[in-house]
């Protein structure tokens, strides 16, 4: 068994809270090995040293004063605490977003003086044509359409509609 492994355990075996077969572990790393044997034996004579240490009592207001203190002490704002706006903060959100909808309004409003539709024809003439050579100038593909079929005239030669009943 390595020293390593069981440094961690001395402490519980000498407080004796180790189960039946890692006692029995320890007892025989400590049999071979006189490092950790003893390391045993300090810890030992520590623990002997501080149940010599008397116990001191707390007084009888001890409680009482430790829990007017915990009570005294400034609560603990969560992280929602700056959702929380102040004054200053709701007045400048909202002047914030009167100008952003004042802004959306005015950007919507003709211009004076200009008319609607005198603009919308003037875009119009400003757009570019989609300009597809290939496609305008090329109409070989249309040569094998059928026909179309011709509407029978519902007139007759002298002009005048045909009475069929």
């Amino acid at each position: 068994m390595s020293c390593g492994r069981l440094e961690n355990k001395i402490l519980a075996y000498v407080d004796g809270r180790l189960k039946e077969s890692e006692r029995l572990e320890m007892e025989k790393h400590l049999s071979t090995c006189g490092t950790c044997q003893l390391r045993v034996n300090e810890f030992r004579a520590v623990s002997s040293l501080l149940e010599e240490v008397p116990q001191i009592e707390p007084s009888a207001a001890f409680d009482v004063r430790v829990r007017a203190r915990v009570a005294a002490e400034p609560v603990k704002q969560g992280w929602w605490a700056w959702f929380t706006p102040s004054p200053r903060v709701a007045f400048a959100a909202s002047l914030l977003l009167l100008a952003t909808v004042w802004v959306g309004y005015e950007s919507k409003a003709p211009l004076p003086g200009i008319d609607q539709k005198e603009m919308d024809a003037q875009m119009m003439q400003e757009m570019q044509v989609l300009d597809d050579q290939d496609v305008i100038s090329n109409f070989d593909p249309l040569k094998d359409l059928p026909q179309p079929v011709q509407q029978e005239d519902q007139t007759n030669q002298t002009g005048e509609p045909n009475q069929t009943m």
